[in-house]
């Protein structure tokens, strides 16, 4: 019995299923695109979460549900796409209660309302197993302009949006692995972990723009390999310039042990992308109009490998780097 990594799954397995379907670019984006109106293209993505792997399980159904709806939605937004509809499966345990799932469309409905988008179908079964819900988001980019991992060129900045390493220590604070912290920041970590922001507007204002894009759920070192490694090219990080809320500089302060979950943990949902040097003045212009930071931490250099450089310029070992299903 052999049993590889997410990734090499992927491509030993499924890609080959994709050969003909020049819209799913051999499996290596975030989202699947096709033609569709005369002017644009359509962009399909789809997701998984399963209790007990994706989610603890414990958490409040509504935020299940807005979590599961905000990580497809970032995959659209990675691409540039604006978003129109979503399907949904769902597999509960026989013992799921009516209240359970009402709960659930509670919390669809309320992100539905914030992003404009809406239900189109699905399916729903009953399963021996743990909770396990399916998204798939549709959505659509003008012609030809969707954003892709392969496009980074020789020269281009790398820029990150919000900040880094919130959801990686709002998920060791939910299993009790972080230092004790004050509650107003372990509640904002939290929050960070169960309730992500889909940067679904920066997107869409990134097309014609980003050379190259993705969204942070790996984890900001792993997402920028996966870049540099479509992109047939290296990428240097500059650690220091990574962005960290106040509540991360404390903790990272304090436990210097932390910075490789930092650089490495996954689920921040940002969206990190590369631009042209001489377009990073119009990146603070953009961060000022979306009221949202747009950092630059590192620019993409010919090559194959990711270096992350610390404050001085020594190169920082971060293993493998992110989240990969086994």
């Amino acid at each position: 019995m052999t049993k590889t990594g997410e990734f090499e799954r992927i491509k030993r397995i499924l890609a080959p299923l994709a050969v003909g379907s020049a819209g799913a670019f051999d499996l290596t984006d975030d989202a699947a695109v096709f033609p569709t109106e005369p002017d644009r293209d359509l962009v399909v993505t789809t997701d998984t979460m399963v209790a007990g792997v994706h989610f603890i399980g414990t958490e409040p159904p509504q935020l299940i549900a807005r979590k599961l709806l905000r990580v497809n939605l970032s995959d659209l937004a990675a691409m540039g796409a604006r978003p129109q509809c979503y399907t949904l499966n769902i597999a509960l345990p026989s013992t799921t209660e009516d209240e359970w799932l009402e709960q659930f469309a509670e919390g669809l409905e309320a992100d539905q309302g914030r992003f404009g988008i809406t239900l189109a179908g699905g399916d729903s079964v009953s399963t021996p197993g743990p909770v396990t819900l399916t998204v798939t988001a549709i959505g659509s980019v003008p012609r030809g302009q969707a954003l892709r991992r392969s496009g980074a060129r020789i020269g281009d900045r790398i820029l990150v949006s919000g900040t880094i390493g919130d959801a990686a220590f709002g998920l060791l604070a939910l299993t009790g692995a972080l230092p004790p912290l004050p509650d107003a920041a372990r509640d904002r970590l939290i929050e960070r972990y169960r309730l992500p922001q889909p940067r679904v507007a920066l997107g869409e204002r990134l097309t014609g723009i980003a050379h190259a894009a993705i969204d942070v759920s790996d984890g900001l070192v792993a997402d920028l390999r996966h870049i540099a490694e479509t992109s047939a090219c290296g990428a240097v990080l500059r650690a220091a310039a990574v962005p960290r809320s106040e509540d991360v500089r404390a903790l990272l302060q304090s436990t210097p042990s932390l910075q490789e979950t930092g650089l490495a943990g996954g689920d921040d949902y940002e969206l990190l992308f590369t631009v042209a040097a001489d377009r990073v003045p119009a990146m603070a212009e953009l961060a000022g109009q979306l009221s949202l930071p747009l950092t630059e931490v590192g620019e993409i250099v010919d090559g194959a490998s990711v270096r992350v450089l610390d404050a001085a310029g020594r190169e920082l070992k971060i293993g493998s780097g992110g989240w990969v299903h086994r």
